[in-house]
């Protein structure tokens, strides 16, 4: 991208920078939680979102909502992530139906169908499973989308690592719950910190931009127990919402963010800083 070389502030319209006009963006991951969050964001922003997930997950069927919504083409295809057949095949629809790829948000992840288990008991499929989904398919999407945003010579990527990725989670938190994070997590979370941090400086001469975001405490209908726990190891005291977490991820794609790549971007009520 190009950056009008000024130290004029008022040459800069600082409102137009987040703006996502017309851009492409492919997000996994899209139906879930954060996800559809981070899809209403974008394309309030103006952006055509392309909605990826699986099968189950209904994706075209959020697409067209999107697109009545917004009146405006939006795309929804059903992947797996850790395929890199169906990795090839979004980047050949998207680039069929587009023309163009602006931005990708890795926003898929692997954790919440498996019950918690200690860290004695994980089973290899489990934790096959998990790295499978979290650790290659971000690989994939990042190789076979990313590479084609580093020959066009522009490009955000923005990648979900975990806030258990950056410290090890309080195992106290979960007291009095049926809840934990499963070791395979916060293992296959923290390679893709690294990963990402790696194609930053690898990308960063070729103008894709790589960045994370760590999302923490999401409220999800959770126990209340674990909702008390949470507020008491918490700064902010409570959980966060979905919401909460999306203005960061317009940041970080929009060129407001033109100097920023490398970052991990926390939206963790400040849990990291005790």
């Amino acid at each position: 991208m190009s950056v009008t070389r000024t130290t004029d502030p008022f040459e800069i319209d600082f409102r137009k920078k987040f703006e996502l006009t017309d851009k492409v963006i492919i997000i996994t991951g899209a139906c879930g939680l954060v996800g559809r969050a981070f899809c209403e964001a974008v394309a309030q922003y103006g952006a055509h979102v392309v909605v990826a997930d699986i099968a189950l997950a209904e994706p075209e069927k959020f697409a067209q909502s999107l697109a009545e919504r917004h009146n405006r083409k939006m795309l929804g295809i059903a992947i797996d992530v850790s395929s890199r057949n169906d990795i090839e095949n979004l980047k050949t629809t998207v680039l069929s139906t587009f023309n163009r790829i602006d931005g990708l948000v890795n926003g898929h992840q692997n954790k919440t169908h498996l019950k918690f288990v200690p860290f004695e008991e994980i089973k290899d499929e489990n934790w096959d499973t998990v790295v499978e989904i979290n650790l290659k398919g971000t690989f994939l999407t990042c190789q076979i989308i990313g590479s084609y945003m580093a020959q066009q010579g522009k490009g955000s990527i923005i990648n979900i690592p975990s806030t258990y990725s950056v410290v090890a989670p309080n195992q106290n938190l979960y007291k009095g719950t049926s809840l934990g994070c499963p070791a395979e997590y916060s293992a296959s979370k923290g390679g893709v910190d690294a990963l990402s941090r790696y194609l930053a400086s690898y990308w960063a001469a070729k103008g894709v931009r790589v960045n994370m975001i760590t999302p923490h405490g999401v409220w999800n209908n959770h126990e209340e127990q674990f909702e008390k726990n949470f507020a008491n190891f918490s700064p902010l005291q409570r959980l966060s919402y979905n919401h909460e977490v999306a203005g960061a991820l317009i940041y970080l794609l929009s060129d407001a963010s033109s100097y920023v790549t490398g970052d991990n971007m926390k939206v963790e009520g400040g849990w990291t800083v005790w």
